[in-house]
């Protein structure tokens, strides 16, 4: 889950996801396609300001 009001759209978490399960929102924050997420965290752990939650 992204928290849009944290994200900044910086771009890295889409750039590090393998399976390319993140996009951008027009409004300009990421979105986390639940369908082919595998839930690796690597997006979670890249992010710079904390607004990717893997459950």
């Amino acid at each position: 889950m992204v928290d849009k009001n944290k994200c900044i759209g910086c771009g890295t978490c889409v750039a590090i996801c393998p399976v390319e399960a993140i996009s951008f929102s027009k409004e300009g924050y990421a979105v986390i396609d639940p369908k082919k997420c595998i839930k690796c965290g690597a997006c979670q752990a890249s992010c710079p300001v904390n607004a990717i939650k893997i459950n």
